[in-house]
């Protein structure tokens, strides 16, 4: 059981810091500025934890395994990082954002389990979608 709780405590961790470091951000900084220093010092930590795990003989080897993920995942970490930081500079509340954001991204994402990987979608689902879309009127009103 612990092997399915741990992961999203830490997710749900992360997050919660995640988004109080965005909403926290000074509005003067240059948010490129600001994700540059971020992803250099998660770099070197993802490099020295990497490293450590795979040990220095296997580092090659394991970065010919990469492929073009990386590369996607990177330009889609930046889409974020930038929209949240101008999602609270607009004004946006951290409660609100952060539903709004998971909602909608919930929504889509069946669509996209449907479609790119023949998930099937329920009726629970359905009506799921449906709630969702009632709680994101409710929330915004």
């Amino acid at each position: 059981m612990w092997k399915l709780i741990w992961p999203i405590l830490v997710v749900i961790l992360s997050n919660t810091f995640y988004n109080v470091c965005m909403k926290s951000m000074p509005g003067d900084v240059n948010p490129f500025g600001a994700l540059m220093v971020t992803y250099l010092g998660a770099a070197i930590i993802s490099g020295l934890i990497f490293v450590y795990v795979v040990g220095p003989s296997n580092v090659g080897v394991e970065m010919s395994k990469i492929n073009w993920t990386s590369v996607v995942l990177a330009l889609a970490i930046v889409g974020l990082e930038v929209g949240y930081v101008f999602v609270y500079r607009a004004g946006w509340t951290v409660s609100t954002a952060s539903v709004v954001a998971n909602i909608g991204l919930a929504c889509v994402l069946i669509f996209v389990g449907y479609f790119l990987y023949q998930e099937n979608v329920s009726f629970n689902q359905i009506v799921g979608i449906i709630v969702c879309m009632f709680g994101l009127v409710l929330i915004n009103i």
